[in-house]
């Protein structure tokens, strides 16, 4: 299935019908959950209304994982295989992630100032976001340096299959180090620790964070394609 999805014709036809779809229910995700997040759900007992960023935090953190996980795996079949469009991927989906990993660090300083009394602390977890972070940033400077956009590829893919290992180091810091970051209360061998009044608009917000992305990065990867396109051609005449 995924190397019949390799066809850019066979894709691009499927992406036109669920991009829309996307956007749609992304918006309507994203209004149910605002709605119960900020209106329905409960103030925490410990962190009072304070505990609202994490509705904004938490999916941003996931989706900012979730993202250079998939263009590490697109590295693989772009490196392998030589697919244009695992490469396209990667790129129309970096500026996304690196988005989601910003608002992640921002809303967490937001909402560690009054937890832990500090903006920002160099504990395990924050640390390796920023990380994160300065991947994003160095994936895209880096396939953007080259004269051509496929000059970059070989060098983008690799960097992101060895920033590859900074994943785990993410998921599993607050467990291998003493940090001042909360453990997972989500995913968990035992079960979620969070109430079901919470879980419930955390869950919702993370899968509007989904879908708005699946929608973005359709819109961007069919501007990519359209660019490689245009410069392919414009090669020929010359």
């Amino acid at each position: 299935m995924l190397f019949k999805l390799a066809n850019p014709n066979r894709f691009f036809a499927i992406a036109a019908i669920a991009q829309p779809v996307a956007f749609v229910l992304g918006a309507l995700a994203l209004a149910c959950g605002l709605y119960m997040a900020l209106v329905a759900s409960p103030p925490d007992y410990q962190q009072g209304e304070t505990v609202r960023i994490m509705y904004i935090h938490v999916p941003a953190a996931w989706l900012a994982l979730m993202v250079y996980s998939s263009m590490a795996v697109a590295a693989v079949f772009a490196l392998v295989w030589k697919h244009m469009l695992a490469d396209l991927y990667c790129r129309a989906a970096a500026p996304l992630g690196a988005a989601m990993t910003l608002l992640c660090l921002v809303t967490g300083s937001l909402w560690g100032k009054p937890m832990w009394g500090a903006w920002w602390v160099w504990d395990a977890r924050l640390t390796s976001v920023f990380v994160l972070l300065l991947l994003y940033i160095g994936y895209i400077t880096l396939v953007r340096s080259f004269a051509q956009p496929w000059q970059g590829e070989k060098a983008g893919a690799i960097l992101l299959l060895v920033g590859a290992v900074n994943i785990p180091i993410i998921k599993y810091s607050v467990d291998w180090w003493a940090t001042l970051h909360q453990p997972a209360s989500v995913f968990r061998m035992d079960g979620p620790t969070i109430d079901d009044s919470m879980l419930m608009p955390l869950a919702l917000m993370a899968l509007a964070y989904t879908l708005l992305f699946t929608g973005l990065v359709l819109v961007r990867l069919r501007a990519e394609w359209a660019l490689r396109k245009a410069l392919l051609q414009q090669m020929r005449i010359a």
